[in-house]
């Protein structure tokens, strides 16, 4: 059997229609996906990509290397690349979003993934471009509902009650807890960030996605964090 036959398979198994009758897979596998879209290599444990991705674009040079075989560093984290966030400033690109990808055929995206993408075998398997083209083609969340401004217009006090019981187990009630990692409040300032991790969790880390619940909910935590202490 071919490999791009191979791939359709399996991105076709993992396509299942994302809704109120989805199996439990079909939304970790795509929350998986999100993670893989975040940084692949912490969330599959792949050895890190060395030199520039071929398709990056930043002249500032800036975020190269590694940082450009992220997906978020060309398309942004709100999937719009140059027609978003990343429009301008630090990590403009000039390289066209994925929201066009929405229902598309996740063959079609794993095979990009393979092909001018130059993604191998040994940095994204077949079961990662499964995952990350059901991501792409049927796990886009509009956050435009959940921001006012650029910020985030949630319940924050809702948010403190979420955050406290669900969150502050690792991350501690101030958001300090994690030693590794910078204060929960020192990072806040980016929405559309805080909600794609709180939405999908962090990449290698055991930490709960909550794209499964009401979308609201991670709006209310998103919407707390920036009262957190830097």
């Amino acid at each position: 059997m071919k490999r791009s036959t191979m791939i359709a398979q399996a991105c076709a198994a993992a396509l299942v229609l994302l809704g109120g009758a989805a199996a439990a897979e079909d939304v970790s596998a795509t929350a998986r996906g999100a993670r893989l879209y975040d940084k692949w290599w912490a969330e599959n444990k792949a050895p890190e990509p060395t030199g520039n991705h071929p398709l990056y674009a930043n002249e500032a040079g800036k975020y190269d290397g590694a940082n450009s075989w992220r997906c978020k560093e060309c398309h942004g984290w709100d999937l719009k690349g140059k027609d978003g966030a990343y429009a301008k400033g630090k990590h403009f690109t000039g390289i066209i979003g994925l929201t066009g990808a929405a229902g598309a055929d996740p063959a079609a995206i794993a095979t990009a993934m393979r092909g001018a993408h130059a993604y191998t075998e040994e940095m994204l398997s077949d079961a990662d471009l499964a995952d990350l083209a059901l991501f792409v083609t049927a796990g886009q969340i509009d956050y435009a509902p959940m921001l006012a401004d650029g910020k985030p217009n949630g319940d924050g006090a809702q948010g403190e009650i979420y955050f406290n019981t669900v969150c502050a187990g690792c991350h501690g009630k101030d958001g300090k807890k994690i030693s590794t990692a910078p204060p929960l409040g020192a990072v806040a300032g980016n929405a559309v960030e805080m909600l794609h991790k709180v939405m999908n969790g962090q990449p290698g880390e055991a930490m709960p996605a909550l794209r499964a619940l009401d979308h609201q909910v991670a709006a209310d935590i998103v919407a707390h964090l920036p009262t957190l202490p830097r």
